[in-house]
């Protein structure tokens, strides 16, 4: 039992340390992405056409390399412990190669959040490589 303690905090360390830097194969180059979920309640309704203006308002001009969007949904614990599910649209945004995007990335979640009345939840990925 007295190896416990050392092994919990030893594990607990391990995933504090920072990633190594990605070694990508010749021929591909480290890339970057993040995620945006934009959820779209039932009750709220908003159309692919009014995502698609608030992409090409918000997000294209802040990450003019690229900007995928996809049909998802999401589902979570509400306040009162019951599932909830929704539609939402997932952008996939590529991110420029040496500054960070955080500043551009929650001006682009504060901007949804007035203009839908919704939340939205931001992921960014380790870099990946890829073949340009």
């Amino acid at each position: 039992m007295r190896l416990a303690g050392p092994l919990v905090a030893a594990l607990a360390l391990a995933g504090c340390a920072t990633q190594p830097k990605l070694a990508c194969p010749v021929g591909q180059s480290e890339l970057r992405t993040a995620q945006i979920f934009l959820g779209a309640q039932a009750a709220t309704k908003i159309s692919d056409t009014e995502i698609r203006k608030f992409v090409d308002a918000e997000v294209t001009p802040r990450f003019p390399n690229g900007v995928t969007v996809v049909d998802g949904g999401g589902q979570w614990k509400g306040a009162d412990n019951r599932m909830m599910r929704e539609a939402a649209k997932v952008v996939l945004i590529v991110l420029p190669a040496k500054r960070a995007p955080h500043s551009q990335m929650e001006a682009v979640r504060n901007a949804y959040r007035v203009r839908f009345k919704q939340d939205s939840v931001l992921v960014l990925p380790p870099p990946a490589c890829v073949a340009l």
